[in-house]
Parts: C-alpha cells; sequence; structure tokens
C-alpha cells in the first residue's frame, strides 16, 4: 500500500543505544533526521527509539574495567528497544562496541556495527592504511582494530602512548562534556599530522565526540567522521523497502 505521497507505508523503526555521550547521541538524532528528510521530502522524519543511558554509570564500568557489566546493560537495553519496536539497532558509541557481540546475542534484529560501517566507506574509498584516533579503550584494545584488520584488510596505526593519554583526557574531560576547546584542536590536528607522516592515507575519527572539534577542512587527509557514517548506515537500511 503506498501513501498519498507516493511510497510504500513501511519505514523501518531505528533504536538508538545513546547517552555515551549525549552531546555526540544528539548529533546521530539530527543526522539521521536530516538524511530521511533529503531522501524522501516533505514532513517525512525518521522512525526512532531512543534509550539514553547515564554516562556517569557507564564511565565509571569502563575505569573499572568491569565490561562484563557494561555488555549485560547494554544487551538489556537493546532487548527493550526491541520489544518496543525496533526493527535494527545502532550503539551511539565507538567505545562501548567492546560489548558488541553481547547487544547481538540479546536480540534478533540487525545490529550495524560501527567498525563494519566505517570499513566498509573506507576500502570504498580505496584506501588501505588508516590513523584510528578515539579513547584509549578503542585505540588499545583489539576489538576495532582487529575487526579492521580481518573484515576489511586495513593497516590501522594508532599514535604513540603519550599521545593516546592526550586524546583519552581532551575526549572525557572536554568533548563529553560540551567543551569545544581550540587549543585541543590543535593537538588533535598534530597528532594527525604525525600519522600521516608515518603513512596514513586517512584518519578514523574513532570517537563520536571527535567530530564536535575536527572537521575535514582541518586535515590533508581523509577524515571518516563514524558518527556521520554509522548514522547514514542506519538510513540506509530503514528505508531499504521504501519504494515510489
Amino acid at each position: 500500500m503506498r501513501t498519498k505521497e507516493g511510497f510504500s507505508k513501511i519505514m523501518k523503526t531505528i533504536g538508538l543505544i545513546g547517552g555515551m555521550s549525549w552531546e555526540s547521541t544528539a548529533e546521530y538524532y539530527r543526522i539521521v533526521n536530516q538524511a530521511v528528510s533529503r531522501k524522501l521530502g516533505r514532513f517525512h522524519s525518521a522512525k526512532i527509539l531512543l534509550y539514553s543511558v547515564d554516562f556517569e554509570e557507564i564511565e565509571s564500568l569502563m575505569r573499572a574495567g568491569n565490561w562484563e557489566e557494561i555488555g549485560r546493560r547494554m544487551g538489556e537495553v537493546a532487548r527493550i528497544l526491541e520489544g518496543a519496536g525496533a526493527d535494527l539497532l545502532l550503539l551511539c558509541t565507538n567505545t562501548v562496541h567492546n560489548v558488541a557481540g553481547r547487544i547481538e546475542q540479546a536480540t534478533t534484529v540487525p545490529f550495524i556495527h560501527i567498525a563494519d560501517a566505517a570499513g566498509e566507506e573506507i576500502k570504498r574509498k580505496g584506501l588501505s592504511r588508516v590513523g584510528l584516533l578515539g579513547t584509549r579503550y578503542t585505540m588499545e584494545l583489539d576489538f576495532y582494530k582487529t575487526r579492521l584488520t580481518e573484515k576489511y584488510g586495513l593497516d590501522t596505526l594508532i599514535p604513540p602512548e603519550r599521545q593516546r593519554v592526550i586524546l583519552n583526557d581532551i575526549i572525557f574531560n572536554e568533548l563529553c562534556q560540551g567543551v569545544i576547546n581550540q587549543k585541543s584542536k590543535v593537538e588533535f590536528m598534530r597528532i594527525i599530522d604525525g600519522l600521516v607522516a608515518e603513512g596514513a592515507e586517512g584518519i578514523i575519527l574513532g570517537c563520536t565526540e571527535i567530530p564536535l572539534l575536527v572537521k575535514q577542512e582541518d586535515s590533508p587527509v581523509p577524515l571518516f567522521d563514524t558518527t556521520l557514517i554509522h548514522a547514514l548506515r542506519a538510513v540506509d537500511s530503514a528505508l531499504m523497502d521504501i519504494h515510489r
């Protein structure tokens, strides 16, 4: 059955697991709705279910290394969203994808992994060696780099330890709290320049808050904004069965 606007009636409902941090989750909401509006026109907006967690609780568990409890909570939230009618799920953070498997185990609807969305976009651009910026968890644990290597054949570079500490501090102490500091932007660009000097053909902004500070026009190489890439992938999935 078609609507009078000429579209079939079913748009999938996107389930967002957000709040980590709410600043970047707000970007997901904006990007998804703007993309649906561009694609469908008129008054169309996205069908979204959002569960926003208290990031203080999750961040405390990260510092304690209690990923088991984080995984349990993410699985529970995912089940709630699926039960409420979500047709597909997104976790609106890079770092917590360390427990993505728990979400996939807890639900039956498609889960769009942020590293898959980024990896496919990088390969589409024809790149093979990229730098990865993010929290220390994302840069240092294996869940992200290994997935990019095994699924997409990407050689992933990370900054030296001292620079990883700097990035982590900026993310948690500034960006996650809504603070945009131009001196921190200079630090990011210096780190990006170092990775480019090592052969990085592009840079993954592997924390959903980083695009609040660093933009493509700031960089000599392609930047892969994981917030944007992930959100647009969700829109493509939600509208896959929509036909004129």
